[in-house]
């Protein structure tokens, strides 16, 4: 396995933001690259995307536009919608039939 420190693994998980990415740098597995993260206890990125989203929905509400959030958040005009619009529908009622 690679050697890398935790130092270096969070700087290139800044960088680069995936597994597949950093392991394609150094010629090892996106695995390799987890067990890594998982011996350093480090959280993935993506564990983080929650927490993003939910600044972006409450900013979008406050009257800031899609485009001015995608620029802010580092995402496409049309990711930045998706969530946008996935927190909606999570949040409608969904209406069910009856059995019989």
């Amino acid at each position: 396995m690679a050697r890398i420190s935790k130092s270096q693994l969070i700087k290139l998980q800044k960088q680069l933001k995936t597994d597949a990415k950093i392991g394609s740098r150094y010629g090892i597995t996106r695995q390799a690259v987890h067990q890594l993260r998982k011996k350093y206890g480090i959280e993935s990125v993506i564990a983080k995307n929650a927490e993003r989203n939910k600044k972006i929905v409450a900013a979008y509400k406050a009257g800031a536009s899609g485009t001015a959030l995608a620029k802010k958040f580092k995402l496409s005009i049309s990711q930045t919608y998706r969530i946008i619009n996935e927190t909606k529908k999570s949040r409608k009622t969904k209406k069910g039939r009856k059995r019989k």
